[in-house]
């Protein structure tokens, strides 16, 4: 149940902002040891950690999911990505916009 106490909303708001942010550390953490281990499915387990506590601390910060999502899919379009060392390299970037349009369609069809 929510209090009516703007007060405590604000305050419940800002602790769970700096619980997100320890959160995002302790999943960088775990990634590093998981690497150390090369175990894939930790490192599997640290991204989406990861991913998730980004897409949560942007909720709070008031920012809906679509506009982080947006603002990852125009970041891939713009000309300095593809100039980027991981698109040059590896292809990365390329890889990763096939798969986010890709998607679409499908997220598209659940709701």
């Amino acid at each position: 149940m929510a209090s009516t106490n703007p007060e405590l909303n604000i305050t419940k708001n800002v602790r769970t902002i700096e619980w997100l942010k320890g959160e995002m550390v302790t999943a960088v953490g775990t990634l590093f040891k998981a690497l150390a281990r090369d175990s894939e499915e930790a490192m599997v387990n640290a991204l989406a950690g990861l991913i998730l506590s980004c897409y949560f601390l942007g909720k709070r910060l008031g920012l809906s999911f679509q506009k982080i999502d947006d603002a990852v899919e125009q970041r891939l379009q713009l000309p300095q990505m593809q100039q980027h060392e991981i698109e040059e390299w590896y292809g990365d970037v390329s890889s990763l916009e096939n798969y986010w349009q890709e998607r679409k369609p499908s997220e598209k069809n659940q709701l």
